[in-house]
């Protein structure tokens, strides 16, 4: 899907002329993106990503939330219509149900939207105004994850966490642990210990390999386990930086405690225990 040169192929979708001047503007002057459309309406938008976006020849779609719905020429009661809502969520909802659509990057003014953008798949979210280091490494970041369209979905980069009633963005490398505790989701982090909105079968199916169900109710990175500890016939494992620094207990489950021993292992020292 991308340019013959290497670059991204990108769409801009955005009412307000002067920023989506702008966006165009930096994404071109990056040299990762070309711009092969920049469009101001959401029926615009729907017009452009058609009724099958999977087989649209684009790479990402920069969108804004709010969008004029007039415009963009598409008949009341069409598929595409149809397919496509009024305003920038709706359109990513959308595209989150078709499989191999382009990646989506949501732009916009507000931070209302984050936690529902996250959790349907935008792989990132620029607030306004642009800045030219934030849209250079948002591109570099798809570019890092373009192979994975092909097959599995590369695992997030980033996890939308809570504290409070506030928002906290955390890089994924740096999760030692999730933990499902009380009905709830909790991800333990150098910086705390989160709550979160997801359950831990969907974090799980999201990450793959970069985790380890250890105990039914924890998965760990085993990058960060740093001791291996054995009370009679308990197994817990200290996750964390570490030995001796922050971390967190995690117990294993007897049926993974074998198994749990192997792999850290053969991750440590490339041999496999007889």
């Amino acid at each position: 899907m991308t340019s013959q040169d290497g670059r991204l192929r990108a769409l801009v979708v955005e009412d307000e002329w002067p920023a989506r001047n702008y966006l165009v503007e930096l994404l071109e002057g990056s040299g990762l993106a070309e711009v092969v459309g920049a469009v101001g309406t959401a029926d615009e938008a729907r017009q452009a990503l058609g009724a099958a976006p999977e087989r649209v020849d684009l790479d990402v779609v920069f969108l804004d939330v709010q969008l004029a719905p007039a415009g963009g020429g598409v008949r009341a009661g069409s598929d595409t219509a149809a397919d496509w809502g009024k305003d920038g969520l709706e359109i990513v909802r959308g595209l989150a149900a078709k499989p191999g659509a382009p990646l989506v990057v949501l732009a916009t003014a507000s931070r209302e939207h984050a936690l529902e953008a996250f959790e349907l798949g935008v792989l990132d979210y620029l607030l306004k105004p642009f800045s030219e280091e934030r849209v250079e490494q948002c591109l570099r970041r798809i570019l890092e994850r373009r192979p994975s369209k092909i097959g599995t979905p590369a695992p997030p980069q980033r996890i939308v966490a809570r504290r409070k009633r506030n928002l906290i963005f955390l890089e994924a490398d740096e999760v030692w642990a999730f933990e499902a505790a009380h009905r709830l989701t909790f991800v333990h982090t150098p910086h705390g210990t989160f709550d979160l909105d997801l359950s831990l079968s969907a974090i799980e199916a999201s990450f793959g390999r970069r985790l380890t169900r250890v105990h039914r109710n924890w998965l760990v990175n085993p990058r960060f386990v740093k001791e291996l500890e054995r009370e009679g016939s308990e197994t817990r494992l200290f996750v964390g930086a570490a030995v001796g620094q922050p971390g967190v207990h995690v117990p294993v489950s007897r049926e993974r405690a074998s198994e749990l021993k192997d792999l850290l292992l053969t991750n440590a020292t490339g041999l496999r225990r007889a």
